[in-house]
């Protein structure tokens, strides 16, 4: 560092450089060189700062721009959502209510089926009970009827004999012929 401020020291001894020269006296020439430096700076940074800040500003603005528009079109998506869910809530609510009629007739029709279906299996086993008693009687009858014809054969074969017997064939015989007279 010593050797570039000698080295603008040693400019300070050239025989042109005795109209310009440099001050090594920090403190004296910072506030000037400052000031100059700010000059120049503002005068040549206007300009491009001020494209710089309207750019920034330009970008700023359409940004919000960008910002609003997507928030509008957010906001009238969202109402028609809102919309389109209260739509849906209602379709819901009907279809919830339609459910619960459609499920309430279909337990009764269920119930009604399962009634007439009882009904018929009570009605079905009254018809085979009442079926069954009387194929029951049936038979008790026939055996009933077959013991009356075996004891009345019995009896009868006890009781007749062969006169007895032509007899009764004859007196068939003779009834036939007056019934047959009769009709002639």
């Amino acid at each position: 560092m010593k050797n570039v401020t000698d080295s603008f020291v040693l400019l300070g001894y050239w025989p042109a450089a005795r109209s310009f020269g440099f001050n090594t006296d920090i403190f004296a020439t910072n506030p000037i060189n400052l000031s100059a430096v700010l000059a120049v700076l503002i005068f040549f940074g206007k300009g491009v700062l001020s494209d710089l800040l309207d750019n920034r500003k330009h970008t700023i603005l359409s940004t919000i721009r960008n910002s609003e528009e997507r928030r509008g079109w957010a906001v009238e998506q969202m109402e028609k959502a809102r919309a389109h869910l209260g739509k849906v809530e209602t379709e819901a609510e009907e279809y919830r209510v339609n459910g619960y009629s459609e499920i309430d007739q279909a337990k009764w029709t269920l119930i009604n089926a399962t009634s007439k279906n009882l009904e018929q299996f009570k009605n079905s086993k009254n018809q085979t009970i009442q079926f069954e008693q009387q194929r029951a009687i049936n038979q008790v009858r026939q055996r009933v009827f077959q013991q009356a014809l075996k004891e009345a054969r019995g009896t009868l074969n006890s009781c007749l004999n062969s006169e007895v017997h032509l007899r009764t064939v004859s007196s068939n015989v003779g009834m036939l012929r007056a019934m047959k007279e009769k009709m002639s």
